[in-house]
């Protein structure tokens, strides 16, 4: 400055104004410079957000759902996130990250100048917004406080907002926020909820390639998919190894095996595909309590009272057994065909596909070739054959009159093998559906429950929806109250023609069998499920006073006032049904049946914790006496084939007129589980489809699964009662008043 003020000196008057207006000039520009930029910070960071609100960071988070064993069964979200610890991603995640996306994070201050100069002259140099200079400072405070729009406004807030954020977090705690902020494709938000969803395995667990993947995902999730795009995501996973090498966070040695590597992809399935009307259920109960943003987004735990193991069970048994309904009746055909629809075999996606595939699964396939001793099916990522021979078996027609390419067939996997390739059976959906619904008898709890066939195909359920009419099942009420009255066991009643007159006219029911078997115990008309002598008591005791009983064990479905109702001619729920039948081992008192044991928030407080709500319903006398006698509808009448499970069971299975629905609830001293099959429409299942023969099978098939390796218990017995010559026959006149309602 001293050389210039000399040269000013001794240069001539013209030189020196000229140089002098230069210099005042410059300082003009500068000061104006310093004042624009300073009125652009003023302005841009007018209505900045607050990054101190990171200190309390919550992100939009899961609902969780768990069974009695701790086991994940479904989630609500609308960002699938799971929070996690910076000491929960492994140091290579990290690395990779930091390699491929900000190479001096642990240098700078939140940005990078010249990593944005070269940004900004490579955009010119290409004539568009192309190359990207944001550090993973600046890509947090974008994804936390700011929209994706590429703006010089947006730029400059996020330059701020990344200053403010490194002068008040630690580095570990950027990558923290940063490791659960970002979106990692396929409704995926950080690092912890990729790993599982990716590879199914938490994030500590990834190995070098799996992390160099996912650390390639930020830049563009949706291009370097590996699921939509593996060819992508593997260049990805590739260069972001290379940065690593060129860092020197791994040696040659590293990258060549890495790089080397697949993809190794092990998606994770729907966790809500085992027991998803239970979860539909659960989430209508939280929704209407919480709320829906509640559920969605807050990060609840729900501690349901499903067992996951039983309810594998009972999908299991529901659709072997409806399997074996379809073999019975043989092949109807009426296959639905995505050629005949538009569509093509190669891009064809069903929904099953989505749920995870294990041996004894039942699932839709789509036939891609057809000859005449075979036909190749496509389920999800594997091929199966399905045989002429294995055809004929029940179909008794040859493959090229039963499909087509094109065709969905429903078939049942066998087992899994190497090399995409799956064995299966073909078998058929007609429309017949079944639900199961199970409740352990000491808490009320709901284990298991099995809504319909196919809830991809519809959401409605059977277990605690369907109105159907319970056939037989409802005499224990009938058989109750006269009990309850002080009848027997082994008092009588005539089984023998009668008519009954109502107010609508005559009435002439009829047994199941046409037959009569004149004077008979009470247990033995309820173990062979006389309609006669049902009649009769109802009649004598009143319907009136069948219908408060069965309100008592908790029927809430109308119940319409007329004699035919003690036979079954009313419409209920299964879950009406079925915790109905549990009073019976619980000595006479009901415990509503619950769905939810407790209920957490986001930071782990209580919300709810239910207990059962507990009601006394008959007297231990009679509770224990209705056991014995539907013990006996098991040793000796219509459920006879549920012996064969060499323990303390009792139930009553139940039939309609014309076959429309079939029934089985019984329990064990533990357990109490109802079975339910039919048409959703009112339409026969066909001659004979019982109770024993439809839905006593799959009842069957659960409870040995539900009964295997436990100690069974015992119930508890009945009171000594009056021998055999102290029996009354009842349905004299002078032995019981009369019913006169509803006739």
């Amino acid at each position: 400055m001293k050389a210039v003020l000399e040269e000013l000196q001794s240069a001539e008057p013209g030189r020196k104004r000229l140089v002098g207006r230069m210099i005042f000039g410059a300082l003009v520009l500068i000061a104006a410079l310093v004042g624009a930029t300073v009125g652009l910070l003023l302005v841009y960071s007018t209505d900045l957000p607050q990054v101190e609100a990171l200190e309390h960071y919550r992100p939009i988070s899961s609902t969780e759902l768990y069974d009695i064993h701790g086991n994940t069964i479904g989630s609500f979200a609308l960002q699938r996130r799971v929070v996690a610890s910076y000491n929960d991603f492994p140091p290579a995640l990290i690395e990779a990250l930091v390699s491929i996306e900000d190479k001096e994070f642990y240098r700078h201050s939140g940005i990078n100048f010249w990593r944005i100069a070269g940004a900004a002259f490579r955009d010119i140099e290409s004539g568009g917004k192309v190359q990207g200079g944001s550090t993973l400072t600046m890509q947090l405070a974008r994804n936390l406080f700011l929209s994706a729009d590429r703006s010089f406004h947006r730029k400059i807030q996020e330059t701020l907002l990344a200053i403010q954020i490194e002068r008040r977090f630690t580095k570990q705690q950027i990558l923290t926020l940063y490791g659960n902020q970002i979106y990692l494709g396929h409704g995926v938000y950080g690092f912890e909820a990729a790993s599982e969803y990716y590879f199914s395995k938490p994030a500590k667990q990834l190995t070098l390639p799996e992390a160099a993947m996912i650390a390639g995902l930020p830049k563009s999730p949706l291009y370097y998919s590996p699921v939509n795009h593996p060819d992508h995501s593997l260049h990805r996973r590739n260069l972001v190894i290379n940065a690593m090498l060129e860092d020197g966070k791994i040696t040659v040695a590293q990258a060549d095996t890495a790089r080397n590597a697949p993809l190794g992809l092990n998606l994770a399935h729907d966790p809500n595909s085992l027991a998803p009307y239970f979860v539909e259920d659960v989430r209508q109960y939280l929704e209407n309590k919480y709320g829906a943003g509640e559920v969605h987004a807050g990060g609840l735990r729900v501690y349901t009272t499903l067992d996951m193991d039983l309810q594998a069970a009972g999908n299991a048994a529901v659709l072997d057994g409806l399997a074996a309904y379809e073999h019975r009746h043989g092949w109807r055909g009426h296959l639905q065909n995505v050629l005949s629809a538009g569509q093509t075999i190669a891009n064809y996606q069903h929904p099953d596909w989505d749920a995870e595939l294990a041996p004894g699964s039942y699932t839709h396939g789509l036939v891609t070739a057809v000859s005449g001793r075979a036909a190749s099916v496509k389920i999800g990522n594997y091929t199966a054959t399905i045989t002429r021979a294995e055809v004929a078996a029940w179909t008794k027609r040859s493959i090229a009159r039963l499909l087509t390419p094109g065709d969905i067939v429903y078939v049942k996997i066998g087992s899994l093998l190497s090399a995409g390739k799956a064995r299966v059976a073909l078998e058929q959906d007609s429309g017949v559906q079944g639900a199961l619904l199970a409740i352990d008898n000491a808490s009320g709890q709901v284990r298991a429950m099995v809504g319909g066939r196919d809830f991809n195909l519809s959401k409605f359920n059977r277990a605690t929806q369907a109105l159907r009419q319970v056939g037989s099942s409802f005499k224990p009420y009938v058989y109750t109250a006269v009990v309850d009255q002080g009848a027997t066991p082994d008092d009588t009643v005539v089984d023998s023609p009668v008519i009954f007159q109502t107010a609508s006219g005559p009435y002439f029911p009829h047994n199941f069998d046409d037959k009569y078997e004149g004077t008979i115990t009470l247990r033995r008309a309820l173990a062979q499920s006389r309609n006669i002598p049902a009649l009769k008591l109802a009649d004598k005791i009143g319907i009136r006073m069948v219908e408060d009983y069965a309100r008592k064990f908790g029927v809430t479905s109308p119940l319409p006032p007329y004699l035919p109702v003690a036979l079954g001619a009313a419409e209920m729920t299964l879950i009406e049904q079925t915790s109905a039948y549990s009073v019976f081992p619980d000595d006479g008192v009901r415990l509503a049946p619950r769905f939810v044991s407790k209920v957490t928030d986001y930071d782990g407080r209580v919300l709810e914790e239910d207990y059962p709500e507990v009601k006394d319903v008959i007297s231990s006398r009679t509770a224990r006496i209705m056991t014995s006698m539907l013990e006996e509808v098991v040793q000796h009448g219509t459920g006879v084939a549920a012996m064969q499970l060499k323990a303390p069971i009792a139930g009553k299975t139940g039939t309609t007129n014309d076959f429309t629905d079939a029934w089985f609830v019984g329990f064990s001293p533990a357990m109490t589980a109802g079975v339910w099959v039919g048409y959703d429409e009112k339409r026969s299942l066909g001659a004979k489809e019982t109770g024993a023969r439809a839905a006593l099978p799959i009842w069957i098939q659960f409870m040995s699964a539900a009964l295997a390796g436990k100690d069974p218990g015992q119930f508890q017995p009945p009171p000594d009662l009056p021998q055999n010559p102290a029996a009354q026959t009842l349905d004299t006149p002078d032995l019981a008043p009369a019913g006169d309602e509803g006739h």
